[in-house]
């Protein structure tokens, strides 16, 4: 679908804090370092080159984008990265997601959205460090099937892309390494949806800190629409707070988004991602966004090709496009 005939309206709903003529920053993040798998780097590059940014366009935004950050400079100045307990990488993945805090809250404060492609979600840490540096009122709307609060206590892996939610909310024991993400999150200006594959330590880290979590069996049983008004009235009663929307692909059914890192059956459709995404842009609230963990090299080429579409057809929902 090309640019020009792709968006049905392109007139959006009034921003409460981006002010007209809206800007977006796209924020092209190839960054692999929070887990194991190769490919997550190039997910940036590939939706990029489907002309995400002129889909953008299309819908009414000035877009700004200043080229795709590989962090090769900071992978370069770390001469030694031995783990700390089991955390993999943990230096590398903090001084990037320090940049990548800098990089967001630097655009979100010119008045611009910061789009932030990744690269794997423990970037995450870093685009929320950064929208709360300006909107430090946010709330957060966690869409995935993995939960990400593990901490280095209750981690199996080691992989800091399953512990970036512990780190924004200042759980588990400090790590020097990472003092300079400020936990200001608060447990509940965040909420989940989509979770369907959650450890036992994660189960009693939101249980225990009253996190507010939409299940797939919630989905099922209430429908996308009624869950998204009941997430957001946790999170946002009032429709008057920012909202920073960080959405992990692998929170879709992998028949509909097959070509992500850790896929799990029985996720969202179609139409229930990209409607959550219609639902959020709604209300006006929306700052930020992150499309997470596309990796381009888990699938076929055209699993590969579908996968890179729904990065960039989750983006326009989330940014104005309407089916009317």
């Amino acid at each position: 679908m090309s640019a020009s005939n792709m968006a049905t309206r392109e007139e959006a709903f009034v921003s409460r804090f981006i002010q007209e003529p809206k800007s977006l920053a796209i924020v092209s993040c190839g960054f692999r370092g929070g887990q194991d798998k190769e490919g997550v780097d190039e997910g940036p590059a590939h939706i990029l080159a489907a002309e995400l940014d002129k889909q953008l366009q299309a819908l009414g935004w000035n877009v700004n984008f200043d080229g795709h950050h590989q962090f090769e400079d900071i992978a370069a100045s770390i001469t030694s990265d031995p783990n700390i307990g089991i955390l993999k990488n943990p230096r590398l993945v903090s001084k990037v997601c320090q940049k990548v805090a800098e990089m967001v809250g630097g655009h979100a404060k010119k008045g611009m959205l910061p789009v932030t492609l990744g690269g794997d979600h423990s970037l995450a840490m870093g685009t929320i460090s950064g929208t709360l540096e300006q909107y430090p009122d946010a709330c957060v709307i966690w869409v995935d099937a993995h939960a990400d609060i593990n901490t280095a206590l209750t981690t199996d892996t080691g992989n800091i892309h399953g512990m970036p939610v512990s780190f924004l909310l200042g759980l588990g024991p400090a790590i020097s390494e990472f003092s300079w993400i400020k936990p200001v999150l608060k447990p509940n200006h965040i909420v989940y949806i989509g979770l369907r594959d959650v450890d036992a330590g994660e189960k009693r880290i939101l249980k225990e800190n009253g996190i507010k979590a939409f299940s797939m069996h919630e989905v099922d049983r209430y429908g996308i629409g009624h869950v998204v008004e009941m997430a957001l009235d946790h999170v946002n009663p009032g429709r008057d707070r920012p909202i920073h929307l960080s959405f992990d692909v692998d929170a879709l059914d992998p028949s509909v988004a097959p070509s992500t890192g850790t896929p799990v059956r029985g996720g969202l459709s179609f139409r229930e991602g990209h409607y959550l995404c219609e639902a959020i842009y709604e209300t006006g609230c929306l700052v930020a966004l992150d499309i997470m963990e596309v990796n381009p090299r888990l699938a076929s080429k055209k699993e590969v090709e579908q996968t890179i579409a729904i990065g960039c057809s989750l983006a326009r929902s989330a940014l104005g496009e309407t089916l009317l």
